[in-house]
Formats: C-alpha cells, structure tokens, sequence
C-alpha cells in the first residue's frame, strides 16, 4: 500500500542490487537517478500507477542482469532506443501499458530468456530473430500493429547453434558451482577444526585467590549479566556477584581492547592491590584469566561509589561530618601509596566514581588500571619527599577529564603530585556538590574555574558550598572553608607548588582534630590553631566569624598558601 513518488533520493542507492516496489500505489516518474544505482541487477515496478516515458537510463544500467518489471503501469511513449545496451538481461516485462512503436530496440538482447509486451500499442514487424518468432502468442497479444514474417532455413540454424551455446553455458555453471560447493565444504571443516581448538584454550582458567572461599568460576561467569552491572571504570565494567557461600563479590570483567591496554590494566590491578593493604584501599580477593576473559575479585561494597552519594538518586544527602571523614580517608590512602610503599605508586585516575563506600561509608579508592609504578629522580624511596615521576616515560596521558592535572596537556613529567591535583577536584566536589565538568556552571566554566572567578570577584566563599552545608554552626563552616582552602592547595597550576599527600592528612588532621576534646573552641574563635605532624608544621589561620574575604594556609615543608581575595588567581 505504498503511495507517492519515487523521489531523486533513489540516486543515492549505489550499492543497491536488487529493488522490489511492485503491486503498491506509487505514482509519477521514474527518476532519472535511477541511473546512479549503478549495481542494480533486478528491478520490479509492476502493477503501480507510474506514468510517462520510460527513461532511457533504465537502458543504460549495464549490472540490470535479472529481471525489468514495469509491467501494470501507465507508461507512454515508444522504448527507448537505449535499452538495446541491455545485453545481459534475462527477464523483460512491458505488458498492460500504453508503449507504442516498434520493439527493434529489443532485437540485440540475446541473453533474454522472457518478454512479454502484451496489452500495449506496439506496431510494425516483430524483430526476425529464433527469440522472438517462439514467444508466445500471449505475451505479444493485444497489440494490434504488430506482425511476423516467415522463419528461414538459416533462422533454424542459428537456433539450433543458440541453443547449443545454451546448454554448454549451463552446463559450465554446474560444473563450477559444484566445485565451489566442495571448496566450501572443505572450508567449513577446517574453520570448525580450528574454532573448536581455540574454544578449549578459551575455557582453560588461570587462577589465584588470596582468601580462602568457595568459588565456582563458571558460576561467576553465569552472572556476569547486565542485570547484575553496578558500576564501570577507566578499565573495566564491574557486577554484583553471589558465591555458594553466601558471600557477595564485586567482579570486575576488564574492558576488551587491545591484547596490550587490556593486558596491561589487568597486570597494574593485579601488581598493585595484590601486594598492598590499607584500610582505606579496596582489597584485591583474587583474580581469573583465559583467553577470553580477564577477572578481578574484590570485597562487596553495598553504599555505592563517592559519585553516587553526591550526584545520584539521594544526591547531597551525606552530612559534612560524613563527607570529612570521606576525603581523609582518600588521603590516607593516597598518602600510603605515595609515602609508605616502596617503590612509590602513582594511583592516575583519582575521581569521586573511584572512592566505593562501605558499611557507615567507610572510603576505599578502587581502580588501579591505570596506577604506575614511580621512581625518583634523585633516586628517593617510597617513603622520602623527593618528587618521582612514571616509571619507563616522561609523558602518560590518563586519567578523566575534568580530574586530570594540567602536566597532562604540556612537556611537564607525571609524577604523584598529578594525584595531588587529582584529590584537590574530588574535595572541591565533596564542598560544591557540584561534578568537575557540571554543565549548568555560569559559563559553562569546569568547576575548579568557577570558584577561581567566583573568589578573584571577592565573592563570598560560603557561596560555592553545597546548599545542603550551609547554615551550619561557625565552627563547621570554619572547617568547611579551612577544608576549600586545603582543596585550592592541591589544584596549583604548577606542580611544585603543591603539597604532598603526607602534608595534606597533617592539614586535614589540623582542621577537625580526631578526638574532638582536642578542639578548643576559643583558640578557634581567636583564629588560631597549630600542631605537629611528620617532623613538620602545620598552622592554620582564619577570622572569626568564618571568612569572607582572606583566609591562609600554610605548612612548612610544602611552602604553599592560599588567599580568597585579590591573590586568588596566583
């Protein structure tokens, strides 16, 4: 029941080879793009409601090899003298049209095996070829003008040769598809030879566990099912797994790229979470590897991901003494793998999405696809202060974008300060509430910009917190800010004037003291409190009431400050 034109869009068919619009209600002309459907072997037109003169580049379509039905129709005019460049069609139907003139356009197609013309107006001698004098009576009827001259002895002979040449054709035809089938055959057998070894490597599993339980990892791979998907990283996608034992895992199944990427995020996962333990860093239960298949095993984590907390369903709903004791625990772990661990380790994709959370949110940085291990310039150890950078180059691009320090885009060398920077993004998200890359900031400015513009015009600090932060007691809005001044810390635009992650916890320690009889309410409220930590010191200063237009810190052994007024920009 298709209606309307054939529009000049048909011209941009050119791979086309076979088009079947009979027995619709299409209207019109032919379009002369037809012509552009330069592969086209099989046509069919018939019983439409088309009108006009057949175009001639119907008669220039070489590849038209199999059939022409423009039978049913309303065409008019004579054939064109074109379609004698049709040599290699086999089947041509014209019938129960309104054609007109002579059918000598038609003598040269030797390789027509049917026609039929019937039901037109066609006149003058049927072309003299053995083709033409044993087509039925039916397909030439109902054209009054037309009629047949006596066949010669000639005639017979070269129908008698025509039908030789036939039979020889077909049988070649035979003769190569069987053989083509048998190739085929052959080709089969073998494939299916070789997908059947290459399954049962497939299915031959390295593994290693490094907790005792009950794994069936055929049952794992059975629920590695897009139901069950909780979460996807830099380097893999992760799934909620039950074991027989009625423990719950995280499975990570590594993103297939290619045999390099992903061996190599698989290797850094492996070499870096099966050698460390924190407290604040998740645990690495095991791993599975075949052919096919690359997977990590780690401890369940039910309160989702640091991202999912700020940004998801219930977004914002964690208070700031839940959101403090979140980024401390971040930089524990950061400090642990660039302080404690010797050699040194570089996370390199330090996000909210990568902070999992557990029972009373607990904090644990995940995804060490991309970590690398650092070496020092000075040849420093894990535990010294001398800057390291990636091991086996100058330059890494990775990370996310919206996280990533600026030494990724220049000559500078990756080193752990890049995590630095990393930290400062995902602790100026904790304060905003806001993503690094959030579109609906004024200008479509990234987050770290937005607050630069916002304090370099002496706005008020306070303003850029969360909505649900604010209003809270002076001294929770004092560490609120005494924590944004830290974040401004970490993301320096040069990377020497960061300060390390050790310094970082002493600052965080400093601003919400663990045992909360240590806070001592009136020295706050004169603006000052100092302590010790790591053979260094640490002091913070700020007015009171919380500040509005200038608040400093500084720690010795980083050489780093902050100024929420005329220096925001430095």
């Amino acid at each position: 029941m298709l209606s309307g034109l054939l529009t000049h869009s048909i011209g941009s068919l050119n791979e086309l080879t076979k088009l079947y619009l009979g027995k619709n209600q299409i209207n019109g002309r032919i379009p002369s793009e037809i012509l552009s459907c330069s592969k086209l072997q099989l046509l069919d037109l018939g019983s439409n409601r088309l009108a006009g003169e057949i175009p001639k580049e119907l008669g220039l379509l070489s590849s038209l090899e199999i059939s022409l039905n423009l039978s049913h129709n309303q065409f008019s005019g004579e054939i064109p003298s074109e379609f004698s460049s049709l040599g290699k069609l086999g089947v041509l139907d014209l019938s129960h049209n309104k054609l007109t003139g002579n059918l000598d356009a038609l003598s040269s197609l030797q390789n027509l095996v049917s026609l039929n013309v019937s039901f037109n107006g066609f006149s003058g001698e049927l072309p003299n070829t053995p083709f033409f004098h044993k087509l039925p009576l039916s397909d030439l009827a109902e054209n009054q003008g037309l009629y047949i001259t006596a066949i010669n002895s000639s005639d017979k002979t070269q129908s008698e040769s025509h039908k030789k040449s036939v039979m020889k054709l077909v049988m070649s035809i035979l003769l190569s598809t069987s053989v083509a089938l048998v190739l085929l055959t052959v080709y089969v057998l073998i494939r299916s030879h070789i997908a059947n070894e290459s399954r049962a490597q497939a299915d031959s599993w390295e593994m290693t566990l490094y907790q005792k339980f009950d794994l069936s990892i055929d049952e794992i791979v059975m629920n590695l099912t897009s139901s069950n998907v909780i979460g996807t990283g830099s380097s893999g996608v992760v799934y909620k797994v039950s074991i027989p034992n009625g423990e719950i895992l995280a499975v990570k199944k590594m993103w297939l790229l290619t045999s390099s990427e992903e061996s190599r995020a698989f290797e850094n996962e492996i070499g870096t979470l099966g050698s460390i333990r924190h407290k604040n860093i998740i645990r690495l239960l095991g791993w599975g590897s075949n052919r096919n298949l690359k997977l990590l095993f780690y401890d369940y984590l039910p309160n989702g991901s640091l991202s999912s907390l700020l940004h998801g369903s219930g977004k914002g709903k964690a208070e700031w003494e839940t959101r403090y004791d979140v980024i401390l625990g971040v930089a524990h772990a950061l400090s642990y793998l660039h302080h404690d661990c010797v050699p040194s380790i570089i996370h390199g994709d330090v996000k909210a999405m990568n902070v999992l959370l557990g029972p009373g949110f607990q904090p644990y940085l995940a995804d060490f696809g991309l970590a690398r291990i650092a070496t020092g310039n000075g040849g420093g150890g894990g535990g010294d202060d001398t800057e390291n950078s990636m091991q086996g180059q100058r330059h890494y691009l990775a990370g996310s974008y919206g996280y990533m320090a600026p030494e990724h885009a220049s000559m500078q060398p990756i080193t752990e300060k890049s995590d630095v920077y990393s930290y400062g993004i995902v602790v100026l998200e904790v304060l905003t509430g806001s993503h690094p890359l959030d579109p609906t900031l004024p200008m479509g400015a990234p987050l770290v910009q937005w607050v630069r513009n916002h304090l370099a015009n002496k706005g008020d600090p306070s303003d850029i917190l969360d909505s649900k932060l604010k209003g809270r007691s002076d001294p929770t809005m004092h560490e609120m800010l005494q924590t944004l001044a830290v974040s401004f810390l970490c993301v320096s635009t040069k990377a020497s004037d960061r300060p390390t992650m050790k310094d970082v916890v002493a600052m965080l320690k400093e601003i919400k003291p663990i045992e909360s009889s240590r806070v001592d309410h009136d020295v706050l409220k004169k603006g000052g409190l100092t302590s010790a930590s790591h053979s260094s010191s640490t002091t913070i200063k700020s007015p009171s009431p919380p500040p509005r237009n200038n608040a400093v810190v500084t720690h010795g052994s980083s050489n780093c400050s902050y100024n929420f007024s005329d220096e925001s920009n430095s």
